[in-house]
């Protein structure tokens, strides 16, 4: 007969420690809390001690602890008073943003004032936490307004950090993105802390001299308050101001509203005008065409009609014009408002392609998620088209390619590149567009090709830029060693403005340059090029208040598809004119079916 004794472990004693060699078992709660209280024991000792050996400072030099704690006190009010008050844009980084009573301030001094010791210092803590947190908030602000027109999203925009730190590692190397990432968080915590300090600093000198304080606070209530009823203003701003209290409300709007944003635009992109088109009513007027769908980095409105850069930009829009119409190759041009500014090109694309506003990351992932139907899957829903991208930019898994229609992906690492980078550029415009003419364009084939090719060489910083070689010294990339290596560094211009201009103006002209060479050298009686920006550059080269347009071109040999636009009026060539249409991307995609014979078959809540 099989007896089975139950195991019982042997009892515990406070010697079983788990950090102690050979120590048959976790050690028992008692004896845990009691090493942890150990340790709090000491560091509180440690902390005593700093404070009793500060006392003996204090006491053996009493006029020098008089000026230490009157300066931590003026730098303390100076850190809050300056929390209060930052803007959140650059153009309002100005001294007399600095020169107003904020609000906040006197309503944290009264309540502060009535509240006993404990409740105060929570209180205060608590405060300035809350403060510095703000301002990380406007930093980030003034940031994303600069490089991205836009402010900072709560709830959207902390992966765009990662790809931030990225591009300077590949504009700047690893080693200043690193040292650039380690700063930004030892700021950031640095606010968080040193203004819950200075808050806590303040409560306690205001509960020192609390009569004076709560004289001082009635003072500068009844000060704010005139001046807010008045109107009254200081060097062109309000005296009396509730920045703090807005910016925080802001903040708040903006993640409700996008939260909100969230469900609507998920039952917007389900409403699709030809989502249920069959494929053989798909642009019927384009059968046998090699369509060719191009965007061009940071082609902007700016780069045509700045005075700095126009110059440039405009003589090689109007030499490639004419070179192409020798080969016989004609154009249109127009404008389109670019969901985007600055930078996250693939809202532009998404934009363009889908015929949805796709202007935040969240919009991007839903409507990628789904099956939205884009410009370019069309081609592949007739069944009548192979289907490729050409993707230079793009060095890692890329699973949108299905939503984009694409049969074969060439990726950074695809085309046979052996070249230097140019900056964040994998490879110079010129190559990738040989590239696939080898790969994809040029080779024989029973179905007409589709692609949808994203050009990188006016990415920012705009510094080394290519220059155009013979197309037969291509070749493997190696003919760009040199080029790269007498070319500007991004460190001398990333912050100049004037010569950031003069170089983004001439990464334009060269990326325009590549393609329409290559169009005038490899395009057919059946090519159709369609090209455009994807959106304007950054605010420092564009200018305040830039638009978002951005140009967009259609290239035909047949003037059977140039025919079918005429309604449009759009200009002839590749330079729009100042007054051509302007439309919302997001509008291109149906006009484009449309003007090509497709027929609408709405889904979703459009049907």
């Amino acid at each position: 007969m099989l007896v089975i004794t139950p195991f019982r472990r042997p009892p515990q004693t406070a010697d079983d420690d788990p950090d102690t060699p050979g120590a048959p078992g976790p050690a028992p709660l008692k004896a845990r809390t009691a090493r942890t209280a150990l340790k709090a024991l000491k560091a509180l000792k440690a902390l005593g001690a700093r404070l009793a050996r500060w006392r003996a400072w204090r006491s053996r030099h009493p006029r020098a602890a008089v000026v230490v704690r009157r300066v931590t006190t003026a730098l303390s009010a100076i850190l809050v008073l300056g929390a209060l008050l930052l803007p959140n844009t650059p153009a309002a980084l100005e001294p007399n943003r600095f020169a107003r009573i904020p609000v906040e301030a006197v309503v944290a001094a009264v309540l502060l004032l009535c509240l006993p010791r404990v409740p105060r210092l929570v209180a205060a803590a608590l405060f300035g936490t809350v403060l510095g947190a703000l301002t990380v908030l406007n930093l980030l602000d003034m940031g994303f307004t600069e490089y991205l027109g836009r402010n900072f999203n709560l709830v959207l925009d902390w992966g765009l950090l990662d790809d931030a730190q990225s591009f300077v590692a590949d504009s700047m190397g690893g080693a200043t993105a690193a040292w650039a990432a380690v700063g930004a968080v030892v700021l950031a915590g640095s606010l968080l802390v040193l203004t819950a300090l200075a808050a806590v600093r303040l409560g306690e000198l205001l509960a020192a001299h609390r009569e004076r304080a709560a004289r001082g606070a009635l003072m500068a209530a009844t000060v704010w308050m005139t001046c807010a009823s008045l109107g009254l203003q200081t060097f062109g701003v309000p005296v009396a101001t509730t920045s703090a209290s807005r910016a925080m409300e802001a903040q708040a709007h903006r993640v409700v509203d996008t939260l909100r944003d969230e469900a609507a635009f998920a039952k917007e992109a389900k409403a699709d005008r030809f989502g249920a088109t069959p494929g053989a009513e798909l642009v019927p007027d384009l059968r046998g065409k090699d369509m060719v769908f191009t965007f061009i980095e940071s082609y902007g409105r700016s780069a045509i009609e700045d005075p700095v850069m126009a110059p440039g930009v405009d003589r090689t829009l109007d030499t490639s014009t004419e070179a192409l119409a020798q080969a016989g190759f004609h154009a249109r041009s127009g404008w389109l408002t670019s969901a985007t500014y600055g930078g996250s090109s693939w809202l532009g694309h998404s934009t363009f392609l889908s015929g949805l506003w796709v202007d935040n990351q969240q919009r991007y992932r839903t409507v990628t998620a789904g099956d939205h139907l884009t410009l370019t899957k069309a081609f592949r829903k007739t069944g009548d088209w192979d289907t490729v991208g050409i993707m230079p930019g793009v060095q890692k898994a890329w699973p949108e390619a299905d939503w984009h229609g694409l049969d074969k992906v060439y990726d950074a690492f695809d085309m046979g590149y052996r070249g230097p980078k140019f900056s964040w550029s994998t490879m110079p415009d010129q190559y990738a567009l040989e590239a696939f003419q080898r790969l994809e364009h040029g080779r024989k084939r029973d179905r007409p090709l589709m692609a949808e090719v994203i050009l990188t060489s006016s990415h920012q910083p705009w510094a080394p830029i290519p220059r155009m070689v013979g197309w037969d010294e291509v070749g493997d990339g190696s003919v760009y060693d040199g080029i790269e290596a007498a070319g500007v560094r991004a460190p001398d211009i990333i912050t100049d403005s004037a010569r950031s201009k003069e170089e983004y103006g001439k990464s334009i002209q060269y990326s325009v340059t590549s393609l329409t060479q290559w169009l005038e050298r490899y395009g057919t009686d059946d090519t159709v090029l369609v090209f455009l920006g994807d959106h304007q550059p950054l605010a420092r080269v564009s200018g305040n208040r830039a638009s978002r347009d951005v140009p967009v071109s259609i290239v035909a040999r047949d003037p059977k598809v140039l025919d079918a636009i005429d309604g449009w009026d759009w200009t002839e060539g590749l330079k729009p004119a100042h007054d051509a249409p302007v439309w919302k991307m997001s509008s291109f995609r149906d006009r484009f079916l449309t003007a090509y014979g497709s027929t609408p078959h709405p889904t979703g809540a459009g049907g």
